[in-house]
């Protein structure tokens, strides 16, 4: 499914259904799958609050 589909899908929910939507995905992403991504979001979080970020050109040259 595209993100674009999730999306569209998203917009046509009540409120209600968008907070259980948010629970299951949170409970998803806490599972051991997702340990390695939350992980590094984490770091990244860290590092941008001591001003650690990519500049414009920088992200494009690493792509």
């Amino acid at each position: 499914m595209k993100s674009t589909n999730v999306e569209e899908i998203i917009s046509y929910l009540t409120e209600e259904d968008k907070k259980l939507l948010y629970e299951f995905a949170k409970k998803l992403l806490q599972g051991e799958q997702y340990r390695g991504l939350r992980e590094e979001i984490n770091k990244r979080r860290e590092e941008i609050k001591k001003g650690k970020v990519l500049t414009h050109e920088e992200l494009w040259s690493e792509i």
